[in-house]
């Protein structure tokens, strides 16, 4: 199964669109066997999930995402996983052990703050 991160070098990135980069870990039978960094190709709407999907990610696990991208994501059968933070590869792991869990949260779409009447920057 091949598991993408959204990071900051090797962290996980606050925010999955504007991420540095995406490691993929490819794993089997629990283990990591391989792991490839591939560089941001770059924020527009809708392009970065089916991006991962093409490239065989079924989990995506990010800090945080607009609502936008988890549908799209569900759409292509990816597990979302976010409000995580910390090391790649150690949630990685957490994820295969089965001890990491989505919180839920989604980021709204700064184009879309203003239906809501609110937006929180400091994320």
């Amino acid at each position: 199964m091949r598991i993408a991160v959204a990071a900051e070098g090797n962290s996980v990135a606050g925010h999955f669109g504007h991420c540095e980069q995406f490691l993929f870990f490819d794993t089997e039978n629990g283990n990591i066997t391989a792991k490839e960094a591939v560089p941001n190709p770059g924020h527009r709407p809708g392009f970065l999930p089916n991006f991962l999907a093409d490239n065989g990610a079924k989990v995506i696990i990010a800090g945080g995402m607009g609502g936008g991208a988890v549908d799209i994501f569900n759409e292509r059968d990816v597990e979302v996983i976010i409000g995580v933070q910390g090391d790649a590869d150690d949630n990685v792991k957490a994820y295969l052990r089965g001890e990491l869990e989505s919180t839920g949260s989604i980021c709204h779409e700064h184009q879309h703050a203003d239906e809501c009447g609110e937006h929180d920057h400091a994320h």
